[in-house]
C-alpha cells in the first residue's frame, strides 16, 4: 500500500524520524531540555596501583609479627626455606611461603585465621607522606579534571593488607589470599600472586573487573575504546624484581611506571645497581625513593605523570 503526502509533510517526518534515531533513549523531549550550560563536565578515570610489600611500607607484612611470633623463625630463616623447597620441588615460590605459613603456624599449635593475619597487618612500616598522600593526590588530580583511583596488586596476604589502616583507600586490593573452613581456619591459598600473574590483574583493572573469580569476562575480547580503564591513564608503583613484568607491560602500552626504593638503601651499591639495570632495560619510566611526602622527587613525578594524562585527554591544565 502507497501512501501519498505533501512534499513538506513528509521532509517533516523524515527530520522526525532522523531526530529519533540520534536522541538517545535517555535524552530530553523538546521542550523539557536540561539546563547543560553550567554542568561540571565527568571526571576522566584514572589511576594508581601500587605493590604493596617494599612499595608502601618497609620489608614484607608477614616479617612484623607472624614469621617470628607465629611459624616461630627468623625472617632469613623463613625466606632461605622457602626457596630451598621451591628448588627442590621445582614449584612457585609464592604457593611454596603460603604453604610453609599454614604449615609452621600449625605445628607450632597456632592456626591461622583472618582475624589473626588482620591482626598481623595492623602495624606496617609505612613510608613516609603515606598518612596524607592519598588526600593530596587526589585533590590534585581532580582540579586537573580526573577521578584518581587506587588499586593494589600485591604478591602479599590479602587478610593482612585488610587489617592495615589504609586498606580503604583502596577501590580494589588484588593479593594472595587463603581459603578457611567454617571454623575459620586457613586452609589452602585460595589467589596466589606472582611475578607475570600480576599483569592478569592489571587486566581486570584496565577492562573494569574487579573480582578475581571470573575467568570468562577477563578472557572476552573487548575493544580498546570500549575498556574503562587504558593503560595509557594507569601509573604503577612497584619495589623490584617481583613487578618488573608489570613494569614493562604498563610503559609497553603507553601507562607511566616508577620503581621505588627505600630512601634508607638509596646509596646503597646494590640498589645503585638495580636503578640502572631497570634503566638501561627499559623496565621503567622513573626510579625514586619511596618518600610520600609533599615535593619529593616520587610526588613530583606522579603529579607530572597526571599532569600528561590530562594532556593527552584534552583537559586544561594550568602552568
Amino acid at each position: 500500500m502507497t501512501i501519498y503526502g505533501c512534499h513538506n509533510c513528509r521532509q517533516n517526518n523524515s527530520q522526525r524520524f532522523r531526530n529519533d534515531l540520534t536522541r538517545s533513549p535517555d535524552s530530553a523531549q523538546p521542550g523539557n531540555m536540561p539546563d547543560t550550560a553550567h554542568r561540571k563536565p565527568q571526571p576522566l578515570r584514572a589511576a594508581i596501583v601500587y605493590d604493596f610489600d617494599g612499595t608502601l611500607a618497609r620489608g614484607n607484612l608477614q616479617e612484623r609479627s607472624f614469621i617470628p611470633d607465629i611459624a616461630g623463625m627468623k625472617h632469613a630463616d623463613f625466606w632461605m626455606e622457602v626457596k630451598r623447597l621451591a628448588k627442590l620441588e621445582d614449584a612457585d615460590e609464592i604457593l611454596v611461603y603460603m604453604h610453609l605459613m599454614l604449615d609452621r603456624a600449625r605445628a607450632a599449635g597456632h592456626p591461622v585465621t583472618r582475624k589473626q593475619l588482620q591482626a598481623n597487618g595492623s602495624d606496617p612500616d609505612f613510608f613516609d607522606g603515606l598518612d596524607h598522600w592519598f588526600d593530596r593526590v587526589d585533590a590534585f588530580a581532580d582540579d586537573l579534571g580526573l577521578q584518581l583511583d587506587h588499586y593494589i596488586v600485591s604478591s602479599g596476604i590479602y587478610e593482612m593488607i585488610e587489617g592495615c589502616p589504609l586498606f580503604p583507600r583502596f577501590r580494589q586490593v588484588f593479593a594472595s589470599r587463603f581459603l578457611y573452613d567454617k571454623a575459620g581456619e586457613a586452609k589452602w591459598p585460595g589467589v596466589a600472586i606472582n611475578y607475570t600473574t600480576k599483569t592478569q590483574f592489571l587486566f581486570r583493572i584496565n577492562k573494569g573487573i574487579d573480582n578475581v573469580h571470573d575467568t570468562e569476562a577477563i578472557n572476552r575480547w573487548m575493544h580498546n575504546d570500549a575498556r574503562e580503564l587504558p593503560f595509557e591513564r594507569m601509573i604503577f608503583i612497584g619495589d623490584g624484581d617481583t613487578d618488573i613484568p608489570s613494569m614493562k607491560m604498563v610503559t609497553s602500552q603507553g601507562g607511566c611506571a616508577i620503581a621505588v626504593l627505600d630512601p634508607y638503601q638509596w646509596t646503597e651499591p646494590r640498589s645503585l645497581d638495580k636503578v640502572a639495570r631497570l634503566i638501561a632495560e627499559d623496565r621503567v619510566s622513573y626510579v625514586a625513593p619511596a618518600d610520600y611526602q609533599p615535593k619529593s622527587q616520587l610526588d613530583v613525578i606522579v603529579k607530572g605523570a597526571l599532569g600528561r594524562i590530562a594532556l593527552r585527554a584534552g583537559l586544561k591544565v594550568d602552568a
